[in-house]
């Protein structure tokens, strides 16, 4: 991109972290004090920057509109769909898209391949979240309060041999996951059924969705699954980067 153009993102991403002075604009930058004035006038004279009392500058009351404008063009699914195809053609597994929803996590978008048999999870459907690949891979990454209350009055009914039935494993188990970047459903709600699952980052880096793969332990084992997560990593950092994440 143009010089003009590249220090316009980079100095709107500055005032995002919070308020600037000239002086702390023109030392990032590496460029005179007067330089950075007129860059922050620039923004300023276009909506997408203010100067407050104290001689500082922030984002403009501009910007903030276009981001919501903007922010409601991002509608999850439709974003990640072209990715889940992809990924379930690749792959020929059954693809699940979850996502956080009012405090819950639900299946936004599911692709199957044809001629398979349709696994039981559906789209608008909540989330078992210890026992699903998706729910652990967005519990994992979230902070530690938003995760307390998801799981307040959380119950360990177990469903299988492999269900986690206390809150010291879950965490446990999370802190893994945490780890490795990728969580697991090893046949936990269904014991037919296994999956594994990365998480999805918005534009802030923040965790609110996953995608996963699964298949039933007839049809692909747990390592056989797990052989695949590279093209399952490259699908949900597709979607991150039409959320809006960079890095």
């Amino acid at each position: 991109m143009s010089q003009a153009v590249e220090r316009a993102v980079r100095l709107l991403e500055m005032l995002s972290e919070g308020p600037q002075h000239p002086a702390a604009v023109a030392e990032r930058f590496g460029v005179h004090r007067t330089t950075a004035l007129r860059l922050l006038r620039d923004l300023c004279e276009g909506g997408l920057a203010r100067r407050r009392p104290d001689g500082t500058y922030a984002v403009g009351y501009r910007l903030a509109g276009l981001a919501q404008a903007a922010v409601e063009q991002f509608d999850l699914r439709s974003v990640a769909h072209p990715f889940l195809l992809e990924l379930c053609r690749r792959v020929r597994l059954t693809v699940h898209l979850a996502a956080l929803d009012d405090g819950r996590v639900i299946y936004a978008d599911k692709v199957e391949p044809p001629g398979t048999v349709r696994l039981y999870a559906q789209i608008g459907r909540p989330v078992v979240l210890r026992t699903s690949g998706v729910g652990k891979a967005i519990l994992a990454f979230l902070p530690d309060p938003e995760r307390a209350s998801m799981l307040e009055g959380h119950t360990f009914e177990r469903f299988t041999d492999t269900t986690i039935t206390d809150a010291e494993t879950l965490a446990a188990r999370l802190d893994t996951i945490r780890s490795a970047g990728w969580a697991e459903d090893d046949g936990e709600y269904e014991p037919f059924v296994n999956c594994v699952a990365v998480p999805v980052r918005d534009g802030t880096g923040a965790v609110r969705a996953a995608v996963s793969l699964a298949a039933l332990r007839a049809q692909m084992d747990l390592p056989a699954l797990r052989a695949h997560l590279p093209a399952l990593r490259q699908a949900a950092r597709g979607v991150s980067r039409e959320l809006g994440w960079t890095r």
